[in-house]
């Protein structure tokens, strides 16, 4: 197993420079450049030609490549072309650790419900409680975030006046890494309309593939042998059937944990959350090409590193796996 993950984690070299190289000639072929527009006047010739030069993109692609690399290798990722106070460092340390917060309670919340439903919906079969289970997942999945979020506003911040309606409740940087949600009525109330509009439709999602993957798992002959050996039900289905039944479900939490953590910008919005969700979209529009490749290369670090504990947790699961 360890050979297994140096040996992928020395993979992920060569994987991030292809995408960052070709994230690099991509986001240059697009028309348009950042200083084709100053607010809604465009600017001189000769303005733009002088910021071009102050940054760099006179040079060939070549050497701009080479010279991001260079500044990517000693932790440098440039500065912003729209916000000329910040690099694209400080974005990200401002903005990251409250996507993180935001996806991570919203995932939590969507493996507390989506589970457990999944679960009770495989086990009683044909029954009312799989109707009803299956009617709200269908019901969950088919109702979008850009929907789903301005009703809790309507119904549980201006009707009911139970929580805020906008922002995010947390001064991040007081707390270790910016990470870990701090525990204040404040915060929570703050996250409670964010998490419950991105963790809903998630959780639908998980439970309807636990209720597909767990309907085929006690089909199998294994769970009627333990039944035969007159194991109780509730060992078969937890320590036998479950394990099995989970590889779907963590198969897809791999890539969902490394998309929801950087961010959604739709609920982000309706919710005037400062988080990177809104830089990962208006930096395509603004062209700007720093923001572009960091926030690129951290999705992709993210989906790399959670592809791998995916990887790990397959062998936990299923003893059979195994990593040589």
């Amino acid at each position: 197993m360890t050979r297994y993950i140096v040996r992928r984690i020395l993979w992920f070299i060569p994987v991030l420079f292809a995408i960052a190289l070709v994230t690099f000639v991509l986001a240059r072929a697009m028309p348009g450049g950042p200083f084709d527009f100053a607010g809604d006047r465009s600017l001189p010739p000769s303005v733009v030609a002088n910021l071009e030069r102050k940054y760099h993109l006179d040079w060939p692609l070549w050497k701009q490549f080479a010279a991001w690399l260079w500044d990517l290798l000693h932790g440098d990722l440039g500065p912003s072309f729209r916000y000329r106070s910040l690099t694209v460092n400080d974005i990200i340390k401002q903005t990251f650790p409250v996507s993180f917060q935001l996806g991570i309670l919203s995932l939590a919340l969507a493996l507390i419900i989506g589970i457990p439903a999944g679960t009770l919906a495989a086990l009683k079969h044909n029954t009312w409680v799989d109707y009803f289970s299956s009617f709200i997942a269908i019901l969950g999945v088919s109702i979008p975030n850009i929907v789903l979020a301005p009703f809790l506003i309507w119904a549980f911040g201006l009707k009911l006046g139970w929580f805020p309606v906008a922002r995010w409740g947390a001064d991040y940087t007081q707390f270790y890494l910016g990470f870990i949600p701090p525990m204040t009525s404040n915060f929570w109330k703050h996250a409670v309309l964010p998490t419950v509009a991105l963790g809903t439709g998630l959780s639908a999602s998980i439970a309807r593939l636990t209720r597909a993957s767990l309907l085929q798992v006690i089909r199998e002959d294994y769970i009627r042998t333990a039944r035969a050996k007159g194991l109780r039900e509730r060992t078969i289905i937890i320590v036998h059937a479950m394990k099995n039944a989970l590889i779907p479900v963590v198969t897809v939490l791999g890539p969902l944990f490394a998309a929801i953590v950087t961010g959604t910008f739709v609920v982000e919005q309706i919710f005037g959350i400062s988080g990177m969700g809104q830089h990962f979209v208006d930096s395509v529009n603004n062209r700007d090409y720093p923001i572009v490749m960091g926030t690129t290369l951290l999705y992709s670090v993210l989906l790399v590193v959670a592809n791998l504990a995916v990887d790990i947790t397959y062998a936990w699961l299923d003893p059979r796996i195994r990593y040589e």
